[in-house]
């Protein structure tokens, strides 16, 4: 007769042995997921509640009282979701905050497809098509599960196994309120700052937006000798300059449209925003 200890291995060996021979990878054929897509919406939320929480540190602006400045970053959220290519377009929630920090020239999103903007970061940048690039670049993070997949190196199998089989239901609480506490500060692999770059011109592409909009932001750390405090949202590694580089050659690589859209929209949006 089999122990209890025994029955909990083996299921535990079966539920890993099916998501290795069924779900070999995500949709974006990227990385083995022990995470599943609910997994990423419950984190995501919860991530959402620790942030909503702690208006100290992320003071959130209240949509009732800014809905003009809602209204335009809903809509080019919208405009890029809908290019057809995000995958789970229709599965994440896709919700949007901006964040009153003029100071911070930074943006982020979670597990799950919540986003976040600070006004510092608006602000900075010139034009629709740059916010648009960075916009396209954190859905891309979001998309293409970056964060599960970073936990997965950092947690191990054993405790997210003991999440699928509900050994810890406390867990995803503890990791989202590790993540909360640094998601304003991730930093991603080199690989993955790479490839969502390459899917912000590929989002881009299909919108009213210049492709390449996300490089402008590093074109204007650089132009003003800014380059040292990119934020980590954009990771310094590699340089600004070879991410102009890099989005240029992708942008080359899919012909696509690279002239500002002329959304004279934006300056009032950021009029819109608090002083």
């Amino acid at each position: 007769m089999m122990t209890n200890s025994k029955i909990k291995v083996l299921l535990a060996l079966i539920v890993l042995g099916g998501l290795l021979t069924f779900s070999a990878c995500d949709e974006n054929n990227k990385f083995i997921p022990l995470f599943s897509i609910q997994d990423d919406k419950d984190l995501g939320k919860q991530v959402s509640d620790e942030i909503a929480a702690d208006p100290a540190t992320y003071p959130i602006l209240d949509r009732a009282g800014y809905v003009d400045a809602y209204a335009y970053l809903d809509g080019m959220v919208n405009e890029i979701l809908n290019n057809g290519d995000v995958t789970y377009r229709d599965e994440f929630v896709w919700d949007v905050h901006i964040i009153h920090d003029d100071e911070v020239l930074n943006a982020f999103a979670t597990p799950g497809g919540y986003i976040y903007v600070y006004t510092g970061l608006i602000k900075y940048l010139d034009e629709a098509d740059d916010l648009a690039g960075v916009l396209g670049h954190e859905i891309a993070h979001a998309d293409l599960r970056h964060t599960s997949s970073n936990l997965q190196k950092q947690y191990g199998i054993q405790v997210l196994l003991s999440i699928l089989l509900g050994q810890d239901a406390g867990q995803l609480t503890k990791i989202a309120g590790q993540v909360a506490g640094t998601v304003a500060g991730l930093s991603f692999s080199r690989e993955f700052e790479a490839e969502a770059d390459d899917r912000a011109v590929e989002y881009n592409a299909k919108t009213k937006y210049a492709c390449d909009g996300v490089k402008n932001f590093f074109q204007k750390l650089e132009d003003e000798g800014a380059a040292g405090g990119t934020p980590e949202f954009l990771s310094t590694h590699p340089s600004p300059e070879t991410r102009v580089a890099d989005i240029t050659a992708k942008a080359t690589e899919l012909g696509c449209d690279t002239s500002l859209s002329g959304d004279t929209g934006y300056e009032t949006f950021k009029a819109n925003l608090p002083e």
